[in-house]
């Protein structure tokens, strides 16, 4: 008889698994409303508590998520304060390039724009096969060579338009040739593909600019930008 039981208890046991529970309780949502009483007297473990019951272990479930819900809300707010400030930094900085008398001045213009965030300076460099900067320009200095710079890209951006970081004295050599205290850079590649060059933000710290910082700006500036150039450069 003992054996009989046993094998009854083995049975309903693999009869009753997680997911058949779960797909009886699916199938039968009224079940908690048919059995409130006995619902209230279920208890379940807690990790400080040592048990607690159903209903309280659902009220702490839905406090947490309540929580989670109410951080998420807070980082989203501030996120959306953070990007209407640089919409705003961003609407300024265009008027101001726009207004530009040349190139020079365009370039001036941003440079002032940069230091006024606290930053070393802004550069912008181009690809020498996408621009007529050859000589006689006054503007040769602005000039790289793509292929030249296509080692940096592989190594720094891989299929990425954007960089954060820092840069070692080499790489600092080629794209930012008159710059000293070079800590960190932003870089992100102007054109479509990246094919037109390069705008740079440098800074003197070196935990300035980091990998997986926000590039919003960064992006929208890098459009904006060969628009501006061409009133000044013809495209190649």
């Amino acid at each position: 008889m003992n054996n009989l039981d046993d094998q009854l208890d083995a049975a309903v046991a693999i009869a009753l698994d997680d997911d058949s529970v779960l797909q009886y309780l699916l199938q039968n949502p009224d079940f908690f409303i048919r059995n409130a009483r006995s619902v209230e007297q279920m208890h379940v473990p807690h990790p400080v508590k040592g048990s607690i019951s159903l209903v309280e272990w659902q009220l702490g479930r839905q406090r947490h998520q309540i929580g989670q819900l109410e951080e998420e809300i807070t980082l989203l707010m501030e996120q959306a304060s953070v990007n209407e400030a640089l919409f705003g930094r961003l609407i300024e900085l265009q008027a101001t390039l726009a207004a530009a008398s040349s190139l020079q001045d365009m370039l001036n213009r941003l440079q002032r724009w940069a230091r006024g965030l606290g930053l070393a300076g802004a550069n912008v460099r181009l690809f020498s096969e996408s621009w007529r900067i050859g000589a006689p320009s006054d503007f040769t200095h602005l000039a790289l060579s793509r292929s030249a710079f296509e080692s940096l890209r592989i190594q720094r951006l891989g299929d990425t338009h954007h960089f954060l970081g820092s840069l070692n004295g080499p790489e600092l050599l080629l794209v930012l040739p008159q710059a000293k205290a070079v800590g960190s850079v932003a870089l992100s590649l102007m054109g479509e593909n990246g094919e037109l060059g390069m705008l740079i933000f440098s800074s003197r710290d070196a935990q300035h600019y980091q990998p997986g910082m926000g590039t919003v700006m960064l992006n929208q500036l890098a459009k904006m930008l060969p628009g501006l150039l061409e009133r000044w450069i013809e495209r190649a």
